[in-house]
């Protein structure tokens, strides 16, 4: 074997280069050196609550309801169409039968909430159970002949 066979087993990982603009910009969290990194040096209380009362400063962005809030989890989307596609007539719609046929999949191991869309049309009578549903969701299915139970 010659050193011009040799491969590594593993690619090579570039360190993350910070600083390079972008959402977070210059020192990219990382903080900075200055007044901060020296020994009893604070900014005074008044400049402290300055900052406070600036979102931006404090690292929530323009729209701090989506940063702040980001844990919410918003429901799985289906449209009528796929389940136009995959029920037939007299069938339950539930989160589990929509699991059951593959249109939905878990979210950290469980069902996910899900609201039905009224994207496409629907000719079969279906009951819908345990799902939100928009108004043309409701419109649809009750024109069909189906129910939306809860």
């Amino acid at each position: 074997m010659q050193l011009h066979q040799l491969h590594p087993k593993t690619k090579r990982t570039a360190a993350k280069r910070i600083g390079r603009g972008g959402k977070r910009g210059k020192t990219s969290g990382k903080g900075g050196k200055g007044q901060t990194a020296r020994a009893g040096g604070r900014p005074r209380p008044e400049m402290r609550d300055i900052i406070k009362r600036i979102p931006k400063l404090r690292g929530h962005g323009k729209n701090r309801a989506r940063t702040v809030n980001n844990e919410r989890v918003l429901p799985t989307v289906v449209n009528l169409s796929s389940i136009e596609a995959a029920f037939e007539a007299g069938d339950n719609v539930s989160p589990q039968t929509l699991h059951g046929k593959g249109i939905i999949g878990l979210y950290k191991g469980k069902l996910p909430k899900v609201k039905v869309l009224g994207n496409g049309d629907l000719t079969k009578k279906l009951t819908f159970s345990g799902v939100t549903h928009s108004a043309s969701t409701k419109e649809k299915v009750e024109k069909a002949g189906g129910t939306i139970i809860g």
